[in-house]
């Protein structure tokens, strides 16, 4: 991306809406490529899915301008949100680990519990597979809800069964905690 540093990328593009649908058409471009013959059928399917994702960019968009703007600080078990975050106009105040399995030092612990206090932040978030025993630990010190239902790199049981359901899931538990 534009102005980002070399090997500061982070993985989790899809996460914005907007991304998903470049990604779309560049699967459905590699389908074609290889496909000639199902070239139309693809341009079809691409098309009614890509006004879904575009209504549901929308929704999401929508969603998350019902949170006042001051109400928009998050605190993300590690950094798995930041294009959804830029996107969607939400303020990572910090990371409660670099990457899972790093423990955090003490440190680490007490300055993102200050950046807490001084931002007010009203929740941490984590996705359903980790452990939320630090993030316990800092919404007790800090006041913070916690939220670890969230999902990111992979499906779940009803109703996070797909991508659009995953976006939905997940922006409603962040909505529902920020509000």
């Amino acid at each position: 991306l534009p102005g980002e540093e070399p090997g500061t990328q982070n993985p989790h593009l899809w996460l914005d809406v907007t991304y998903a649908r470049g990604y779309v058409a560049r699967i459905v471009e590699a389908l074609a490529a290889v496909d000639p013959a199902g070239a139309e059928a693809y341009a079809a399917g691409v098309a009614a899915y890509d006004a879904r994702l575009a209504e549901l960019d929308a929704w999401v968009r929508d969603q998350i301008a019902a949170i006042p703007p001051a109400g928009r600080k998050v605190v993300m078990f590690h950094g798995a949100f930041p294009y959804f975050a830029r996107a969607y106009g939400l303020t990572i105040v910090g990371v409660a680990v670099e990457a899972p399995g790093q423990d955090p030092s003490a440190g680490e612990i007490a300055a993102l519990i200050d950046a807490i206090r001084a931002s007010g932040a009203k929740a941490l978030f984590s996705e359903n597979q980790f452990a939320t025993a630090l993030l316990d630990q800092i919404g007790r010190e800090t006041g913070a809800s916690v939220v670890a239902e969230l999902y990111n790199d992979s499906l779940g049981a009803e109703p996070v069964t797909s991508y659009e359901a995953l976006i939905r899931w997940d922006v409603e538990q962040i909505v529902a905690a920020l509000r």
